[in-house]
């Protein structure tokens, strides 16, 4: 119940992460958000038929046209130096806080606005896009597909025919380490690709190993704060290595010294200037260890420990140490039907019919029960708010005597929120600051709101080395409500 279900995309997702004119065959939608062009083939088909999946996995587009016009500006500049020029791109700009970005077949282009607010400047931006339209020229999506093919059929070796069932599973190892081996040699190709497509762009070839090392402190930032969703960050299978940077400065040093080409800073942070950060409130917010969704008008509170990880389909927790885990969604339960018979209903597996009680939470009706699964003890808690009924599930290995207070530990703070509450729940967006002749990363980081760690996260928002001093007239990018 509590799997998490990952889609089996055609493209590795990836670990790259002025004033520009904008090409005209690369330009901002109606819509906004996507770059419109006609596109045919059977690489476009492919791309064409997982776009909506990815707009479901990551919240949609995220709407925002002078964001757009400024990513769309840089992509014209990338592909007037393109190996394939007549390759066309169409670019998404997710609504989703985790750093990512990834190309499909086709020319599909995705970037989170996660990864934009993380970015300092249009070189920067430019390193990462260059890197994905890589992707595209090489045709990696197609070939990562059929090395992902290979594996399959080694699986179903394994299972179907081999009578030797420790050869078959040797035989699989060794294929995945193929297409781990494969994966990492399109990364390396894609970066030197990449590299080289921003330098002849004019744009300052170094920014794509800046970016590896701003990438490389977030990673320690978000695994030393829990923040994040490493599922869907593309750090979390292709970590941004010294080695890998160390390449990077290789191949920039052949466009010759730093400190040449364009960076772009203004242009860019004009761009992310008012740009939604964090949740969205279709999503709800996360604020610490609770949860609250205006719209639908409930909170509750995970307990300390908990990762929070705020999807949308659900919201989940994990605990590192012993594997807890936590999931909260919505269900659709008749109004007629008892809660307790919608637990027993067949949709647990491994319930413990005898276990199944009504309960009430917070002026709440609802009910709640036990099952078992595999090696695991799970306990079920539904509740109804007016018109719609919501599901606690709370999973912990057997036998853990954690469940019950764990379990009963979120079920209380489950409730309904006050007006005053609902009205005082406002999105989060990325503002920028002069630093004036006094300011310190200190002073300025005590400026964010809505984050955990302030000071930590003004660094790691902008690309500030431990010790590094702020710059005064030079602006910087804080987190305000």
């Amino acid at each position: 119940m509590l799997a998490i279900v990952i889609l089996p995309l055609l493209a590795a997702a990836c670990q790259n992460f002025g004033d520009l004119e904008v090409d005209p065959t690369v330009r901002p939608s109606d819509s906004p958000i996507i770059a419109q062009n006609v596109r045919s083939g059977r690489l476009a088909r492919v791309g064409e038929a997982q776009h909506p999946k990815i707009l479901a996995t990551y919240g949609g587009e995220y709407s925002n046209p002078k964001l757009e016009r400024m990513v769309a500006g840089i992509v014209g500049k990338l592909v007037t130096v393109s190996d394939n020029p007549s390759q066309v791109y169409q670019i998404t700009i997710l609504n989703s806080p985790n750093v990512n970005a990834f190309a499909l077949p086709g020319g599909y282009l995705y970037i989170t606005r996660g990864l934009l607010a993380l970015a300092n400047d249009s070189a920067e931006l430019a390193a990462v896009i260059a890197h994905e339209m890589a992707h595209v020229t090489a045709n990696h999506g197609v070939l990562r597909q059929q090395k992902e093919a290979e594996v399959e059929l080694a699986s179903r070796v394994v299972s179907d025919v081999l009578a030797d069932k420790d050869a078959g599973r040797r035989a699989l190892v060794r294929g995945k380490l193929r297409l781990a081996q494969f994966s990492r040699n399109q990364e390396l190709q894609a970066d030197a690709i990449g590299i080289a497509a921003i330098g002849e762009a004019g744009f300052d070839p170094y920014a794509a190993a800046g970016f590896q090392k701003a990438m490389a402190n977030y990673t320690a930032y978000r695994n030393a704060s829990g923040e994040g969703n490493a599922s869907l960050d593309f750090l979390a299978t292709h970590p941004s290595t010294p080695q890998r940077i160390e390449l990077a400065v290789g191949h920039a040093r052949k466009f010759g010294s730093q400190g040449q080409g364009e960076r772009g800073r203004e242009t860019y942070l004009d761009g992310v200037e008012g740009m939604l950060f964090g949740d969205s409130a279709q999503e709800g917010y996360v604020r610490g260890q609770v949860y609250s969704h205006a719209g639908l008008g409930i909170t509750f509170t995970f307990p300390d420990g908990f990762d929070i990880d705020n999807r949308t389909e659900a919201v989940l927790g994990a605990r590192g140490d012993d594997n807890a885990a936590i999931r909260f969604d919505g269900v659709d339960v008749p109004r007629n039907q008892p809660l307790t018979d919608y637990i027993a209903s067949g949709w647990v597996e491994g319930l413990h019919p005898e276990t199944i009680r009504p309960v009430q939470v917070n002026g709440l009706t609802g009910a709640t029960a036990r099952a078992t699964a595999d090696t695991w003890d799970f306990d079920i808690t539904v509740l109804r708010a007016g018109e719609a009924v919501y599901r606690i599930l709370t999973a912990m290995p057997n036998g853990s005597r954690e469940l019950d207070a764990v379990a009963q530990g979120v079920r209380s703070s489950f409730r309904i929120l006050t007006a005053a509450e609902r009205a005082a729940l406002k999105p989060l967006t990325l503002r920028t600051v002069k630093a004036g002749e006094a300011d310190t990363a200190d002073s300025l980081g005590a400026r964010m709101r809505g984050v955990t760690q302030p000071l930590q996260s003004f660094r790691v928002l902008n690309g500030l080395e431990p010790g590094e001093p702020v710059i005064a007239g030079r602006r910087y990018k804080i987190v305000d409500d």
